[in-house]
């Protein structure tokens, strides 16, 4: 089956945190305190996902309350932190969504993606994903993890179904308070 034609099953969209919606690097400040610098482009795709009835979830190694807090600003339903097998909190939320594996997308980087990579429908990865990782992607990004790669592979989910330059359910829940 072709890449035009698996996205244009997906409604459910999982995506790894760091190298993917961050550049990967993890800011330490003299008190431990963790930052992580996100993509504006990225969010935006959150929104038009959202509008477009792709329900999204972040499953993540990470703890980090930067996380948390951003999910929070974007208003993602579903954020899985700590997560030691993915698979498992993908499995969960695929179950409660009542959603085929086929039906799913994942975007990730490393080793921890690799079984979503190859349970999910649409496969995709970052440019600097170790071969491995991209070996298992059915889409590679031109945009880097943290430089718009969600936004990109976005785009290429609502294109494929239709909505490609539907942007005014986007900007209109830009427009409401969080």
């Amino acid at each position: 089956m072709d890449l035009t034609a698996r996205a244009r099953r997906v409604r459910f969209l999982t995506c790894d945190v760091d190298g993917v919606l961050t550049d990967g690097r993890i800011y330490i400040d003299d008190r431990g305190h963790e930052f992580k610098a996100f993509s504006a482009l990225d969010g935006v795709a959150m929104h038009r996902l959202a509008a477009a009835g792709i329900v999204v979830a972040w499953i993540t190694g990470s703890a980090a309350p930067a996380v948390a807090h951003r999910a929070r600003q974007l208003r993602i339903p579903h954020l899985v932190q700590d997560a030691q097998d993915k698979t498992v909190a993908w499995e969960r939320l695929r179950r409660a969504l009542h959603v085929t594996p086929e039906e799913c997308a994942h975007i990730g980087d490393d080793l921890p993606d690799i079984p979503l990579l190859a349970a999910c429908g649409v496969a995709a990865t970052v440019p600097h994903a170790p071969p491995i990782v991209r070996a298992h992607a059915h889409y590679v990004t031109t945009c880097a993890g943290g430089a718009g790669a969600v936004r990109e592979f976005a785009d290429l989910l609502l294109a494929a179904q239709g909505h490609g330059d539907d942007v005014a359910p986007a900007v209109r829940s830009l427009a409401t308070p969080a």
